[in-house]
């Protein structure tokens, strides 16, 4: 091989390599601000903050009673797990807080703010350490107002994720329905919506086998009959001739109270004889393990994909976005994070922090199954007032141009 075809293959090669470092997502990270990537790393940050609480609930007592001087949980051993949950959780609140105040209202790219949300890992990654180390040193009375307080963030994190599904849905309706898909998404949306409700009572079905096999299970009788009947009132308010709401979204919004009364079922206390599912989970085996990570994973996918849709709250359409807006809002991508860091403290102590809860357990207790029977019920409310809403501004304007 000559110089010259050596040089051109050296060329070459530091050609490909120049590309490859180029389109690599490690140098677009670390080049410039990359606000794709940028949720990804805080979504990042949010899963090992909860696995951070998890391991303090569970295998933590050891190291917080050496935190006795400080009068943690005023000396009693049962509430440490829960008391270090909420501190874990209190740390990750102050650091998405303080994000969501620096970011909010942040519409262009080349505001210096979206290079702070994009940028500065280095000094945000040890601001979020410094603030998960720091609650451990406040006093326990103000970690247990924080616990009171974590009710109605995880409150409003619930109502955002609501709105975030049923906007979903309705989008998903209203696309299939359009002129310009109507033709290609008929026979999709048929089998989509039949699907959904062939689904919806198959899990009510189950559910009168795993939760109610006595008659004495009058609780879950209530709840699973109750849930039935919402899905017959959403499909018979769609269909009205004047609503004309469809069969898909009501399908799918369906399957969604469904899994909602089901995951209230499953919170039940496990001592119940009206919960056999919660009886054969009571050992750490694999199955219980296996359970528990897809919980958490989930917590933080549904707080990732709910802090992107920062249009679900929005009741007017907002014009065409140009090509140097940013992506997502940012003051709305936090403000999920930061009361989503309530909802997971909640979840890890059973919306309650002087009960025990056991290892590998997530969102048991009866405080957590009303939350979501009522999350089911709140659920169901909103949908059916946003199939009749346009009805009664109808007839508003009617009244009003007489």
């Amino acid at each position: 091989m000559t110089h010259n075809e050596m040089d051109i293959e050296g060329a070459s090669t530091r050609e490909r390599y120049n590309n490859f470092m180029e389109e690599s997502c490690c140098t677009q990270f670390c080049t410039g601000p990359n606000p794709s990537m940028a949720r990804y790393v805080y979504g990042l940050m949010f899963l090992v903050t909860s696995l951070l609480a998890w391991t303090v609930r569970d295998y933590g007592h050891t190291a917080l009673a050496e935190l006795q001087r400080l009068k943690v949980c005023e000396g009693t051993r049962y509430c440490l797990g829960a008391e270090g949950v909420l501190r874990i959780s209190f740390g990750c609140f102050i650091f998405f807080f303080i994000m969501f105040l620096s970011t909010a209202g942040t519409k262009k790219l080349e505001d210096p703010r979206n290079s702070w949300h994009s940028e500065w890992w280095a000094a945000k990654i040890v601001l979020w350490i410094v603030l998960l180390v720091v609650p451990f040193f406040v006093p326990s009375a103000f970690i247990q107002l924080y616990g009171k307080v974590a009710h109605f963030g995880a409150g409003v994190f619930l109502l955002i994720q609501l709105m975030s599904v049923i906007s979903f849905i309705t989008w998903l309706n209203d696309c299939c329905r359009s002129e310009k898909y109507a033709d290609r998404c008929r026979i999709n949306s048929l089998i989509l919506s039949v699907s959904a409700y062939l689904g919806s009572l198959l899990g009510i079905v189950m559910m009168y086998i795993w939760y109610a096999p006595k008659p004495t299970c009058r609780l879950n009788i209530f709840f699973i009959t109750l849930t039935l009947l919402l899905l017959h009132i959403m499909t018979l308010v769609s269909v009205h001739s004047k609503v004309k709401g469809g069969l898909l979204a009501t399908g799918l919004m369906g399957m969604y109270i469904v899994f909602l009364c089901w995951s209230a079922l499953r919170s039940e206390p496990v001592t119940e004889i009206c919960n056999k599912k919660a009886q054969a989970a009571t050992n750490a085996d694999w199955l219980t393990i296996l359970s528990f990570v897809i919980a958490v994973l989930v917590i933080v996918m549904a707080t990732f994909a709910t802090g992107v849709d920062s249009n679900c709250l929005q009741l007017k359409k907002t014009e065409p976005e140009s090509e140097d807006s940013v992506p997502y809002g940012y003051g709305f991508f936090h403000f999920v994070f930061s009361v989503g860091s309530m909802y997971f403290a909640m979840l890890f102590i059973g919306w309650n922090s002087h009960k025990t809860m056991k290892k590998w357990t997530i969102d048991v207790g009866w405080a957590s199954a009303w939350v979501r029977i009522v999350n089911e019920w709140l659920a169901t409310l909103v949908y059916i007032w946003m199939l009749v809403v346009p009805l009664i501004w109808k007839s508003r304007r009617r009244a009003e141009s007489t």
